[in-house]
């Protein structure tokens, strides 16, 4: 397993590719504090797309899930850092956005075990 950073240049080309490679695959979004510690904002819902500024600058929008009521649309404000984590086969396995106050915002394709939890905390 590796990660990979996103240089910001790429960011708005790298987002639309991966919406595409990734679209209704059910995701969990994990934001991750240093204030607040760790909490769920959605949790196996698809993936609608994510979308950033194609400069780079500005938040980072993710969509999830379609149905009235349970579509959810999260804005990654002053994000500087995108990784994908990638498996040793290739596959795109997690996502994450890290914001200038420090708070990660995590896209987890799959289900979470309490490992997985642990090492991301």
């Amino acid at each position: 397993m590796q990660d990979r950073r996103i240089p910001r240049a790429e960011w708005s080309n790298f987002f639309q590719g991966f919406s595409k490679r990734h679209e209704e695959w059910p995701v969990t979004v994990r934001i991750v504090s240093p204030r607040f510690g760790a909490q769920v904002e959605a949790c196996e819902l698809p993936l609608e797309g994510i979308v950033a500024d194609r400069l780079g600058a500005g938040p980072i929008s993710i969509h999830i899930g379609h149905d009235a009521g349970r579509h959810i649309e999260h804005e990654v404000e002053n994000p500087i850092q995108v990784w994908v984590e990638v498996a040793d086969n290739g596959t795109e396995e997690a996502l994450e956005i890290e914001s200038n106050d420090g708070t990660k915002t995590l896209v987890l394709f799959g289900p979470e075990t309490v490992d997985d939890v642990l090492r991301r905390a």
